[in-house]
């Protein structure tokens, strides 16, 4: 615990932290301020009484930052984004054109970038279209007028183009991962709501139960922390030139996480998840009775409990992490950055046999990490089928990337601490 709070403590230290520190909590209060800025046109009272009764937008809600119980400007949150990011790392695996962009580095990071913002729009629109027309089937609009549902549609793809400057703002002059850090922020503002619900409807005979449950999730988030932080050291020789030959005279490590996609693979499955399952409530209120029939037995086969939503979830989360992991973690250019500084790695030979050996290492401990982490992200909803306590499945998921964000935050912090006492030394 100490090694995770003295981070913490030299935070206030150094002026350039402080900065981004501070920068990071004006961006979260102009977040949470515009986020109970309510978009018009909404029965707030109906609305709220129908999250209070389905999963599937309680869900919705966590990933939409928080925005969507109030129906803010911001209700679609982040995740057309997200979306729009999903369907540009699966064409770079298709498309020639992306996928030399994805190896060009910053640039092709940007350009990649600026692609899944003009996406987004498009996607803002179809997804506001389709929560309006949602809405409108459970009567929760006020008004029947095109052009004030128009206006409505509108007002949601602004709030969500905010959102994503407003993360990008993250990213450049704050702490951690501005998508992750959104969402971590929508999240914890709605414990206290949740926690009061929780203890407002508690039932008094399920207090053993209560108490299995809550072991379980401490359990899960000291794995969750355990895990976060396990590396795979793989030892490294530096060859150093002396008179007139060379021998390996310095040894240190390469560490590769266990996890190297963080958090994004829960966000990738859980937005995935939902595309699907909004498509289908929509559907089911058309006046076709084949395709409403079609569209409620996907609902139901979607629903958050269901055992096939939680294979299909596990193994997304599973199929995300390597997939995220191969986009962040590239073993060509490790081992020829490693090949270019003389090092090697002990009985590999440099160049291809090293790039294998990498993969080879890369593929087995991400299959350790990505299983554990699906299998936390699914557990609660185990949990909760065999205790009959269903509020607290969607938390599972909450706690997860809680959990995630923060140790990325740390991370963070630490890198930046280094890249000072570095900075210092040289000076």
């Amino acid at each position: 615990m100490d090694n995770l709070l003295a981070p913490l403590r030299a935070l206030l230290k150094i002026k350039e932290l402080r900065k981004r520190l501070i920068f990071t909590a004006i961006v979260i209060a102009v977040f949470r301020l515009v986020a109970h800025i309510p978009a018009p046109g909404i029965n707030l009272v109906a609305l709220k009484s129908l999250f209070n009764g389905s999963a599937f937008l309680s869900l919705l809600d966590v990933f939409s930052g928080g925005t969507l119980g109030n129906f803010s400007i911001m209700a679609l949150g982040l995740n057309p984004y997200i979306n729009a990011s999903i369907i540009f790392q699966m064409l770079g695996m298709v498309v020639p054109q992306l996928e030399a962009l994805q190896k060009e580095g910053d640039y092709g990071r940007q350009k990649i970038n600026q692609y899944t913002r003009l996406l987004t729009i498009p996607l803002c629109f179809l997804q506001g279209i389709a929560l309006i027309f949602l809405l409108q089937r459970q009567g929760l609009t006020t008004t029947a007028d095109p052009l004030q549902l128009a206006s409505i549609v509108f007002t949601l793809a602004a709030g969500t183009s905010l959102l994503i400057w407003l993360g990008e703002q993250l990213n450049d002059y704050g702490l951690g991962n501005g998508i992750s850090l959104i969402i971590f922020v929508g999240i914890v503002s709605r414990i206290p709501v949740a926690a009061m619900q929780l203890f407002a409807t508690i039932d008094q005979t399920k207090i053993f139960t209560y108490i299995i449950f809550l072991f379980f999730a401490v359990a899960a988030i000291y794995a969750i922390v355990r895990t976060g932080e396990a590396v795979r050291e793989i030892p490294i020789q530096s060859a150093r030139r002396g008179g007139n030959s060379y021998g390996a005279v310095a040894s240190s490590h390469l560490p590769l996480r266990l996890n190297q996609a963080g958090v994004i693979p829960i966000i990738f499955a859980v937005s995935f998840m939902l595309m699907p399952s909004m498509i289908s409530k929509v559907l089911a209120g058309v006046n076709q009775p084949a395709l409403a029939g079609f569209a409620t037995t996907v609902s139901n086969i979607l629903a958050p409990n269901s055992v096939f939503y939680n294979v299909l979830y596990f193994v997304l989360v599973v199929a995300f992490t390597y997939f995220y992991t191969a986009v962040v973690f590239n073993p060509e250019k490790i081992a020829k950055d490693l090949r270019s500084s003389g090092s090697f790695i002990p009985g590999i030979r440099p160049g291809p046999n090293t790039v294998d050996y990498l993969n080879f290492v890369l593929t087995r401990i991400t299959l350790v990490g990505a299983s554990f982490l699906g299998l936390v992200a699914v557990l609660p909803s185990i949990m909760s089928s065999f205790t009959g306590v269903t509020s607290l499945a969607i938390g599972g998921t909450s706690v997860l990337i809680v959990v995630s964000v923060v140790l990325e935050i740390l991370k963070t912090i630490n890198s930046q601490l280094y890249m000072y006492s570095y900075d210092k030394f040289l000076d």
